[in-house]
């Protein structure tokens, strides 16, 4: 196990430039992973799904256009397993940011729960 923070990040997401630059005011170092352009794999998914202490359902990014491409109806009606298959071909479907250090993983942004998970003396 590594203590890299990998962040899966967009650069048009507000949430994310909010929880970059927290990280970067804590001085916290992390890996910048580019979501549109590498969205988590169905392997990371099958682990981090489960690690991030979430159901599937809370990994849609449900304000997205890609959320809406596909309907509500269709998102409900769907298995875990295909919500994955969609996550891991779409990462806009994804909500952002995704944090991984470890077997921790956070999924959105709340300043509280970063600074739980990091020293920010």
């Amino acid at each position: 196990m590594t203590d890299e923070i990998l962040v899966l990040s967009y650069a048009g997401c507000g949430t994310c430039k909010k929880a970059l630059q927290w990280l970067n005011q804590h001085g916290v170092a992390y890996r910048l992973r580019a979501i549109v352009e590498a969205p988590p794999t169905p392997e990371e998914l099958a682990r981090w799904v489960p690690q991030s202490g979430v159901s599937v359902r809370k990994w849609l990014n449900t304000s997205g256009q890609s959320y809406r491409a596909l309907g509500k109806e269709k998102v409900d009606a769907a298995s875990d397993a295909q919500l994955r298959q969609w996550l891991a071909a779409d990462g806009k479907l994804v909500k952002r940011p995704v944090l991984v250090r470890g077997n921790t993983v956070l999924v959105g942004f709340k300043p509280e729960v970063y600074a739980q998970h990091f020293s920010t003396a």
